[in-house]
């Protein structure tokens, strides 16, 4: 097959592999390493022809040779005398075309991710249904328990994310995406049909059952499918469709409005609209090869890696070296029952970082404001003297800011970075909050009052729609090994759910307490807290593959904290605040003995 010669990548190279040798609990000297650099042709060979033949894949020898030396020598697969015209080809196109892939990809992110859409849909559902149920129930003047009805899903979720490890283990990431589907369409519908507030609420749990399990589950799908040069872009796709059920969830609001009464139940169980297409298509994609690989299933596994790459070297090399990972991950964390993987995520400290850092940055979305604003904001534009019609409008466009702003983190999450998004978005919406509490206390007779107010809570959304968004599915999705992959995902979960939770309960009643002025500052100060906290704890995990994320993890938090303060912050004064443009940053971490540049 003859290609053009003058296809060459640009300068920057994802490197799907590293060099083998630190601990992965204490990566002191912060390199990533390749468990297959420094191994003789010979002994490569030799090692290929054994997995082939224990895995069953003699026929396809010579094609796992040539992936497992394309994994070994990524930046100099040119020189490389077995690959083919062919190979070196398609080896260019990942970095001048990296966005070229199979289309099975593509339908696998896109199904997957439009179940997270009934997510932002129902939340949006109680932002309407919040201005009429509770008077139909004689609750209105019960914040508190208001409070608990709308975060009923994220109450139950809090549990059942646990069960997102034993769910996936038995029916693998189609089957866990299907049954949790079915939760989130029977329990939707059943709200429109309850006649008192225990029975709504007893219909939202039962949704949360399903809801905890699918988010743990769909950004690691998305992950696990996804090739690392474009995972970030890729796996930003379910907080884009969880804006997209958030707009579409407003609009319904509105389109329902004049039924009257009965508007909260149309409201609330339009919802389940994004789950059936899920459950009837997600058979037809491909199953995560990861899990199957963790289930034994190799041969499984490969035919799936065949319908997510473009070739079968491609598949190979990202097989046999994902195999390669998984067999160091077994010897360095090594638990076997539910419960010994469990108290590893907290004793083990490449683990422990993890959860920290994952941990960290699904609070920092609940310190942000943004589910306070999704659930109630139509309430705050009544505050600001809106009728309930302008306030379902002005709603509206809202949720039309934040579905259109999630939509350049597709390509800044693997360009700027995820750390680098969350440095720079959280002090503009700390601001911005600040800025919109103030407006309330203009007068009412001041006719920019209103519009100030909206401008910012608008302004607001522009900025976390790029940054705060996405990253918490992409972060917890990526920063777990294989082994403890689902129990981080639905740890990180456990704690979303609980922090949201009681940010959503004690909203109504800190709205009445320190009125939208003090509401608005106490969140505009959380944004700047978990600024503080990010700077310091949360690596780069950009355009590193799920196998050598387990080395960035295991740089102590110590010496992240220590290069942070000691080699960013004065680079960054040097360069922005002197305009020193002679100002040269030493990146943190090392690859193969190489400056890394794409790490800061």
């Amino acid at each position: 097959m003859a290609h053009s010669p003058d296809l060459k990548p640009k300068d920057e190279f994802i490197s799907y592999v590293e060099p083998s040798g630190p601990s992965l609990s204490r990566n002191v000297n912060a390199k990533i390493w390749n468990p297959l650099m420094g191994i003789s042709r010979d002994n490569l060979q030799s090692q290929v022809r054994a997995f082939c033949s224990e895995y069953g894949f003699e026929d396809k020898e010579d094609t796992f040779f040539r992936g497992a030396l394309a994994a070994q020598n990524p930046r100099d697969y040119e020189d490389i005398p077995e690959l083919t015209d062919d190979d070196k080809y398609w080896l260019r196109r990942e970095v001048t075309n990296r966005w070229h892939l199979p289309k099975a990809l593509y339908y696998t992110i896109a199904l997957c991710s439009l179940g997270s859409a009934i997510q932002g849909w129902d939340n949006t559902g109680a932002n309407g249904a919040n201005l009429s149920f509770p008077k139909e129930f004689g609750i209105e003047d019960n914040g508190w328990l208001v409070g608990v009805i709308n975060s009923g899903p994220t109450l139950f979720g809090l549990l059942s994310a646990w069960a997102a490890d034993p769910v996936n283990n038995l029916l693998g990431r189609r089957g866990t995406v299907f049954v949790t589907g079915l939760f989130c369409i029977f329990p939707v519908l059943a709200q429109a049909f309850t006649q008192n507030w225990w029975g709504l609420l007893i219909c939202r749990l039962f949704m949360g059952l399903g809801m905890g399990i699918k988010i743990s589950t769909i950004p690691v799908f998305s992950a696990e499918v996804a090739p690392a040069s474009i995972r970030g872009g890729l796996v930003t796709s379910f907080q884009l469709w969880v804006s997209f059920g958030m707009f579409v969830g407003y609009c319904c609001n509105l389109i329902f409005y004049r039924v009257g009464q009965l508007a909260w139940r149309f409201q609330l169980a339009s919802a389940f609209a994004p789950a059936i297409p899920v459950v009837i298509f997600v058979w037809f994609c491909p199953e995560s090869p990861r899990w199957l690989m963790k289930k034994g299933r190799y041969t499984d596994s490969f035919q799936s890696f065949c319908r997510l790459r473009n070739t079968e070297m491609q598949s190979a090399r990202d097989l046999y070296y994902a195999h390669c990972q998984v067999m160091e991950e077994k010897d360095a964390f090594a638990g076997v029952s539910f419960w010994h993987r469990a108290w590893e995520l907290f004793s083990v400290p490449r683990l422990r970082r993890a959860v920290v850092a994952s941990g960290w940055i699904v609070i920092s979305q609940q310190f942000s404001g943004i589910n306070i604003m999704a659930f109630y904001s139509s309430t705050i534009f009544v505050e600001a003297g809106y009728s309930t019609l302008s306030s379902l409008l002005a709603s509206m466009g809202f949720g039309l800011v934040l579905f259109v702003f999630a939509f350049p983190a597709v390509y800044t999450m693997d360009t700027f970075g995820r750390r680098n998004l969350l440095l720079t978005t959280f002090p503009n919406m700390a601001w911005c909050l600040l800025a919109a509490g103030l407006c309330f206390l203009m007068s009412n007779d001041n006719s920019a009052r209103i519009p100030c107010i909206a401008f910012f809570i608008y302004l607001f959304t522009a900025f976390y729609g790029p940054g705060m968004g996405p990253l918490p599915s992409i972060y917890f999705s990526e920063a777990f090994p294989l082994s403890h992959r689902e129990l981080g995902a639905g740890l990180t979960i456990c704690i979303n759910n609980a922090v949201g939770s009681a940010l959503s309960l004690t909203f109504p009643s800190l709205l009445k307490a320190l009125g939208p002025t003090g509401a608005f500052g106490f969140y505009a100060g959380l944004n700047m807290l978990a600024f503080v906290v990010i700077f310091f704890i949360v690596p780069e995990t950009m355009k590193r593959t799920l196998e050598e994320l387990d080395f960035i993890f295991g740089v102590p938090t110590r010496r992240h904290i220590s290069y942070q303060v000691g080699t960013w912050l004065p680079w960054f004064i040097k360069k922005y605040i002197f305009f020193q443009r002679s100002a040269k940053l030493e990146p943190l971490y090392k690859l193969d003995g190489v400056v890394d540049t794409s790490s800061a």
